[in-house]
Order: C-alpha cells, then structure tokens, then sequence
C-alpha cells in the first residue's frame, strides 16, 4: 500500500463536542489559566470511600484476572438485589450484565437485538453518543423533536407518529435525560411501553441518571415491561466514572447472543471495578449526601440564571444539567461558548451537540461539579454578561 489508509465510512460520526470542550479548556488550564468546568456531567464528588477501599484491598491482594463475560455473579446478584430494593421490582440475577460502562452496554444491546438498517426512535435533544453508536452500527437515527411544550419529555403520541411515518425497530429514552434533565410522567412511560408492546418496537431504557431526581422519584421501565432493556451505570450516582462499569438487564432471549459478544468485544467489563462496584451499594448515606449537594446547586442556578437574563429553560427533574436558550445574547450558541471559555474561564457545551437542528441557540450547563465551583461559575458569567451585554 503506497498511501495511507483511508477512514471507514463508519467512522465518520460526528464529534462529541463536550469532549472537545473539555479538550479547550484542558489546554487553556496548561497555560495557567483557572477554569470552571461546567461542560461534563462528571461528579464533583469522589467514588465512596468503601468503594475505593475495597479496591486498594482487592490490589494489595495481587493478580487481578478476567471476570466471567457476563460479569460477576456476585455483582450480577447485587444488581438484581437493587432491583427488589430501589423498585420493587423482582429480577433474576441471570438476566444482568455487567458492561464497559453504559456505552458497552448500548453497544451489546444493539447488536444483539438488531441488524443493520434498523431505524431507532431518539429524542432531540439528546445524548449525542446514542446517534454516533447507531451510526459505526449500521443504524439508523429516527430523531423526534421535543420541546418546553411536554418539559422536553417525549410522549407515547410522538412516538407512534413517528413509527406510522417509517416503521420503528427500536426506541431509545432516557428518564432523567440528558441534556435538559427531564423526566417522562409515569403515566406517559406507561403509554410508552404499552405502544413499543403493540407495535413490536424494541424499548432500550437509559436509566443512567436513577438516583439523582429532585422532585419526584425515578421509576424503572422494567415495571411496566418485561421485554425492554433497561441499561443503567456506576458513573453518574455511583460517581465512578474512571472505572468504567455499567450494566444492563435484558430480556432472557438476547442474555446468551450478549454473552457471545461480549466475550469477543471486552472479554469481560474490568474486574476490580467489579469487585469494588459491590460496596458502591452500601454507600447510601455518603451518596446521598452527594445528591445534596447537587440539589443546592441546581437550586442555586434556578435562582441565579434568571437573574442573568438566562431565563429560557425547563425546569430539570433530575440529572445535573440544565439546557438553557442563550438567543438573548447570541444567535449562535458554539461561538457563544468559545467567547465564554476565553473570556470568562467558563465551559459549556453548546446546544448542537445534542441537537444538530434545532440546538443552535442553546447551552448545556452542568452543575455536577462541587458546589464552590458552580457559585464560582455563575460569578464569572454574571460578570461576563454584565460587561458584554447582548450580542
């Protein structure tokens, strides 16, 4: 070969801009600069001590080798224990699988349960990771808008409109979402599943954000369905995001087709994230503690971004973000963050990453970082705003 390969067509998925930013502000901070990272939805707060702990213990005690493909039978057994505990959901161990992460899991889960061309219901705004892994697949992205009209809440009537435009193989919704962190009513998820049940449309569950609601609790899908794939992970809750481990809970006719995969893919998701993942569970009253501190700060940005003209957004439900329109100050939301960053020493992530039509005018704002560091944020914005004005 006299020239150098070229890119797939498969790779060609667009950027994850967040990544970008942070890259942006990395770079800033290595010339010295003080940034306030507001562009990930990173925990502020350390992985629990006992889970920590338990992994020291687990090194000290030496070789650390492959864990079953499906994972460990005793995290699997724990997981399904959550369940029963969190939910009242009843779940057979056998039904878990532990994963590199949730973007493991969504890997697994759409290449066991579906071929290529498959079209695939997402909302937008929305991760932009889901369309990216659709696309290297062979996928196709059906994307339904959603807006302030239903708090950005996709609904069962969206849905099916879409599946009776193009027919639909699958439904991926997530509840709390990112990045406008809104909650779908029970009522409506409800709905939700019993069309997916009628229509024979594959429900994919992302139920990453569980644990962090702020007004009302999170409800598993698994209640309303037995055939939907739920996929949750120790990142955002857990705030153990570096150990990349998740999980997901799959109707007992796609377990062994993941199996297969997953012992070719990963071979298995990292053991000593597995073994210390056990104690993550026990560590209610330090996570909740965490989740205080979330609430105050998201408090805190109800109260703080109407006063700096930022008042174009949906109240959040859950997660820890809040997707707000900045067109007062600019049409254009990507400059908007590049100015932010360099200028005030903020980063976001504009809107386009999670919505390449209609995100133009918009900003996600994380406030998952500690609470000293969101004050110091909206300080710095109140002034840049102040100084700039629109534009």
């Amino acid at each position: 070969m006299n020239s150098p390969p070229l890119p797939s067509r498969r790779s060609a998925v667009a950027p994850f801009i967040a990544m970008d930013v942070l890259r942006e502000a990395r770079a800033l901070e290595r010339q010295g600069r003080r940034i306030v990272h507001m562009e990930l939805g990173e925990p502020g707060a350390p992985a629990p001590r006992a889970v920590r702990e338990a992994a020291e213990r687990a090194l000290s005690e030496g070789v650390i080798g492959y864990a079953e493909a499906l994972g460990r039978p005793d995290l699997r057994r724990r997981i399904a224990r959550h369940y029963a505990d969190a939910y009242g959901a009843e779940i057979s161990p056998e039904r878990v699988v532990v994963t590199t992460g949730s973007s493991g899991a969504f890997v697994l889960a759409f290449l066991a349960a579906l071929d290529q061309g498959a079209r695939v219901a997402l909302t937008a705004p929305g991760y932009p990771a889901y369309a990216n892994i659709l696309a290297a697949l062979g996928l196709e992205p059906a994307f339904i808008e959603i807006g302030r009209e239903t708090r950005f809440a996709p609904t069962a009537a969206a849905l099916e409109a879409e599946h009776r435009r193009r027919r639909l193989q699958a439904a991926l919704l997530a509840s709390p979402a990112n990045p406008t962190g809104s909650m779908i009513d029970s009522a409506e998820f409800a709905k939700i599943c019993a069309f997916c049940a009628e229509a024979g449309i594959l429900l994919v569950s992302d139920e990453i954000y569980h644990g962090l609601s702020y007004a009302q609790p999170c409800e598993t899908t698994l209640a309303h369905s037995r055939h939907a794939i739920v996929v949750n992970s120790f990142s955002k809750y857990y705030a153990m995001t570096g150990w990349r481990l998740g999980w997901l809970v799959a109707p007992e006719s796609l377990v062994r087709p993941i199996e297969r995969l997953q012992q070719s893919l990963a071979i298995s998701a990292p053991t000593l994230a597995q073994i210390a993942a056990l104690e993550a569970f026990e560590a209610t009253a330090e996570l909740e503690a965490a989740k205080a501190g979330y609430a105050r700060s998201r408090a805190l940005m109800l109260e703080r971004l109407p006063q700096l003209g930022l008042d174009n957004f949906a109240p959040p439900d859950g997660a820890f973000y809040f997707y707000v329109d900045v067109s007062r100050f600019s049409a254009d939301a990507a400059a908007f963050c590049r100015r932010m960053l360099e200028e005030a020493g903020v980063a976001a992530t504009p809107g386009i990453d999670f919505d390449r039509a209609r995100g133009g005018r918009a900003v996600r704002f994380s406030y998952a970082g500690p609470e000293a560091e969101i004050r110091l944020g909206l300080d710095r914005l109140a002034a840049w705003l102040g100084k700039n004005g629109a534009r």
